[in-house]
Order: structure tokens, then sequence, then C-alpha cells
């Protein structure tokens, strides 16, 4: 019998719970949230370059080296050090646990922080959210996985007590795959079959924000755009 391998299916993404859940995040996916959500709303335009960030699910470091291109400042941290891996673009300030009480670096603790932007790990992603949302003073958003905007507990807990500012849906699919972050314009080879492959993947992601004082907006739909804004050196040689 042949696996079956519909979006209903394969969207059922699930890591061990002792993972790391490393799904790297490609940098233009981090520019849709600015330039397609947040830069929607003209205030922030422009005091997002006088505030500072903290992403704390660094990784190797691709979504902070996008985050740099808007923030005075870019704090970064991660429960693993990365550092050692040869894919690292920028290593982390910190390795930290996040959802630890003063877990902040001295600099956070003495300066406070703006934001907090960061692709969670799925099973993490609520705690991640409540705690974000306790320390930044401006807003957090977060990656996730479209699936996390389902579930009965989930919205006993969250949604229906503190529902985001804003719910961006990617129009087109964000491709992460697990330890690498791939050029979805470049084949690679797939040990498993030997054979070529053109990078894909069946799970949608939206971008989820919570702003300070701001009032809940109707969802938008993030337009396709990886290809005006992909830079050149967002992803690793092969």
């Amino acid at each position: 019998m042949s696996q079956n391998t519909s979006s209903a299916v394969m969207q059922q993404r699930s890591e061990p719970h002792d993972s790391l859940d490393d799904f790297p995040t490609p940098p233009w996916a981090v520019r849709a949230l600015f330039n397609h959500v947040i830069y929607r709303h003209p205030a922030f335009f422009y005091r997002l370059a006088a505030s500072n960030a903290w992403e704390p699910c660094s990784n190797r470091g691709y979504m902070a080296m996008a985050m740099k291109d808007y923030f005075r400042r870019v704090y970064t941290s991660d429960i693993f050090d990365y550092s050692e891996d040869p894919a690292t673009v920028l290593c982390q300030d910190q390795v930290t646990d996040f959802l630890f009480p003063f877990s902040e670096s001295a600099c956070i603790e003495a300066q406070g922080v703006d934001w907090i932007i960061t692709n969670p790990p799925f099973r993490l992603a609520e705690q991640i959210i409540q705690r974000g949302r306790d320390i930044a003073r401006q807003g957090v958003a977060v990656l996730v996985r479209s699936a996390f905007l389902e579930g009965v507990d989930r919205y006993n807990t969250l949604f229906s007590i503190s529902p985001p500012t804003l719910m961006a849906q990617f129009s087109e699919r964000v491709i992460m795959h697990k330890g690498v972050l791939r050029d979805p314009s470049k084949e690679y080879l797939d040990v498993a079959s030997g054979k070529m492959k053109r990078p894909s993947t069946a799970t949608s992601y939206t971008w989820l924000v919570w702003i300070h004082g701001m009032d809940p907006r109707p969802p938008i739909w993030i337009p396709p755009c990886r290809r005006l804004l992909e830079r050149p050196g967002d992803y690793p040689n092969a």
C-alpha cells in the first residue's frame, strides 16, 4: 500500500516531547511579517527603527538576521547552542530557556524589550506567547503552523481570552525542513530515495501578532512574495 501523502495527513508534523523542533525559518517569511502585516499600520513603520527585539528561539539565526533590518537592536537566545553548526549565520547572545523566569540578558533586564518575535516549538508556543506578552512593551509576533489555530483547549486558554491583534495567513507555502534551510528554487538529494527533489511542504503557516493597546483586526492574507523578498545569502550553501 502506498503512503498517504495528502495535505490532511502530511500537515500532522509531530516532534518528540524532548525534541528541539528544529525547523529553520526562511528569512523571506520574516520580511513578509513587516512588509505585509505590521507596516500596514503606519504608526509602527517609524517606531520599529527605534525599538529593540528579542528572538528567543533563534536556532541558526536566519530569523534574527532578517529582523536586524527593521530594529535598532536584536537580541538572540536559544535553549540549544548552535554556534558550532557550520550553517549558523548568527550565533545567539545567550544559551537559555526563554520560559525560565529571569532568563533575560543583563541588557534586556536593564533596558527592557519592545518586541518578542520567534518561530516557537509547536508544543510550547502558547507558553512562549504568554511569557512574551508579559515582558514585551510593544508586541509579540509568532510564526505558527496554521493548525495552531485549532483546538478547544487553546481556544479556552488563549484565543477566547486574548485574541491576536493581527492574524496573517501565508497564501504560498513557507518551506521548512527539519534541521536544514533549503532554497526552494534548487533541487537537493533526498537520501531516503536517492533522487533529486525540489523542496516542498504540505504544512501551512500563519503569523499571529499581539500589539499592546490595539484591538483585534480582521484576518489578512500575505500575498505571494517569496521571490520579491528573498536576498542573496539567505540560504546556506548546499
